[in-house]
């Protein structure tokens, strides 16, 4: 498995760059058609874009795939993977399974204002990358333990996300519809939810699936993974210890 799993990594980063950048394409071509109809303008079509959670967590995903498969390619033998490197996994791991979940039990069948799916790349985001990162959590070789620290770093970006898409939703002008509001998910309009309370209660149930998620995550690598030991001395350098966690 150490042998072939960088090159499965790989693909699965090419995989998702393919999925990504088709569906931009399909956008990008509905925008271009719609556009006197729409009174579109392309930046925002672009932006509203890479405003998906879906988007940036494939994105995510792929950097951390490809990254990791470098790297392992690059550092044959049996040392865990650096710390760096453990963190983006973490982080790119709970994120895509966050969204298979959500997206699978909340959105699929939910038309999302990106325009027209593209029918395979739809499943490689929402389906595929998340199966993959799963498989990556429970069977890639040389993972490191992280502390539990790590759950609260995965909450960091997805953080950041809300609130900058809470704040931008109102500063926006939808390209296909004219309002001069622009949400990615139904889920966070106030306007669908009875005001910012439901979109509060929904912030919330999803923030728990994603620290619960990430807890998980943490926990597989944990019992999976092999950690560097505190040096007992400033010149001594740290070594490894299985299953042992910082």
């Amino acid at each position: 498995m150490t042998t072939w799993w960088p090159y499965a990594r790989l693909a699965a980063s090419v995989l998702a760059v393919a999925a990504i950048v088709a569906q931009l394409v399909r956008t990008l071509e509905i925008a271009l058609v719609a556009e006197t109809e729409w009174g579109g303008h392309l930046p925002t079509v672009v932006a509203n874009f890479f405003s998906f959670f879906t988007i940036l967590s494939n994105v995510a995903a792929a950097v951390a795939l490809a990254v990791g498969a470098i790297w392992a390619l690059t550092h044959r033998g049996t040392t865990a993977e650096p710390r760096w490197l453990a963190l983006l996994l973490v982080c790119a791991s709970t994120y895509m399974i966050v969204t298979g979940i959500v997206y699978n039990t909340l959105l699929r069948g939910i038309e999302l204002p990106q325009g027209s799916t593209v029918g395979w790349s739809n499943e490689v985001l929402h389906v595929v990358i998340p199966l993959v990162m799963l498989a990556d959590l429970l069977f890639a070789p040389r993972r490191r333990a992280l502390g539990w620290s790590a759950v609260a770093i995965t909450a960091i970006f997805p953080i950041v996300w809300v609130v900058y898409t809470l704040i931008r939703a109102n500063l926006v002008i939808a390209p296909s519809t004219g309002n001069s509001w622009w949400y990615p998910y139904p889920f966070l309009d106030p306007r669908l939810n009875g005001g910012y309370g439901g979109v509060a209660l929904w912030v919330l149930l999803i923030a728990a699936i994603i620290v619960a998620t990430a807890a998980f995550v943490v926990w597989v690598g944990r019992r999976r993974g092999t950690v560097e030991s505190a040096p007992t001395s400033p010149l001594e350098p740290a070594g490894e210890r299985r299953g042992e966690a910082r």
